[in-house]
């Protein structure tokens, strides 16, 4: 049986429907694009970029050095983040809205945890009903005058491998939350579980199925309604 056929083991479907906060991805999970991706296509340089942000969700380089590549070869300035956001549309995937809806009718936590930008992740952010307190991303650096690409936050949890498992026990040791879930589709997502981050990993291959993290997966789902379903039994 393939691992995409398998079944959730029930603690898995237990921590699910007791889970204090669920954690998700935003690029290829929550949107179905990536944004990196497409602020790269609008300045020109999206086939060289994507190949950079494929060998990172695979886990085939580390993730800071992908994305100090990506940065490299668009060097975004302001005004192009700002033209680029002009004309960015809805990029929600099917059923994620109600999926939120109904985690935090729950009074489950909802964070979104992302290598993209915030700068970018805000407007879903406030399209989901989610604050900006609950986003961990990076951050682009301007140049204060002229607007120029001054790289980016170093500091930032998700500059770096593994930095959503420690966005995730931050998260945890703020807010004391018990069990946490982490949902994504990249390697960067699967290294969230470990002692003391994500309790359970779901795989979400709606967009993009990469089957070395889905094969390592607690729980692997290509659409949101079953995680819906499960929340009423």
């Amino acid at each position: 049986m393939s691992c995409l056929d398998r079944s959730p083991a029930a603690s898995t479907m237990d921590v699910w429907r007791k889970a204090d906060a669920v954690c998700f991805d935003v690029d290829s999970t929550v949107c179905i694009d990536e944004g990196l991706d497409e602020l790269a296509a609008h300045l020109g340089a999206g086939e060289a970029v994507a190949a950079w942000t494929t060998k990172a969700m695979t886990g085939n380089v580390k993730f800071e050095d992908a994305l100090k590549a990506r940065l490299e070869i668009i060097q975004p300035s302001r005004q192009d983040l700002e033209d680029f956001l002009g004309t960015r549309e809805s990029c929600l995937s099917p059923g994620i809205d109600l999926l939120v809806k109904k985690l935090q009718d729950k009074g489950v936590g909802v964070f979104l945890i992302s290598g993209g930008f915030r700068q970018i992740i805000y407007p879903v952010a406030d399209e989901l009903g989610v604050p900006h307190s609950h986003v961990f991303a990076n951050n682009f650096l301007f140049q204060p005058e002229s607007g120029e690409f001054a790289g980016f936050d170093e500091q930032e949890f998700t500059s770096r491998s593994g930095g959503k498992a420690a966005a995730i026990k931050h998260i945890k040791q703020v807010h004391g939350y018990e069990r946490l879930v982490m949902m994504g589709d990249g390697a960067t997502d699967l290294e969230a579980r470990q002692p003391g981050g994500a309790d359970i990993f779901i795989c979400y291959g709606g967009v993009v199925t990469r089957e070395n993290v889905a094969k390592e997966a607690d729980w692997f789902v290509d659409s949101f309604h079953p995680l819906i379903d499960a929340l009423h039994v």
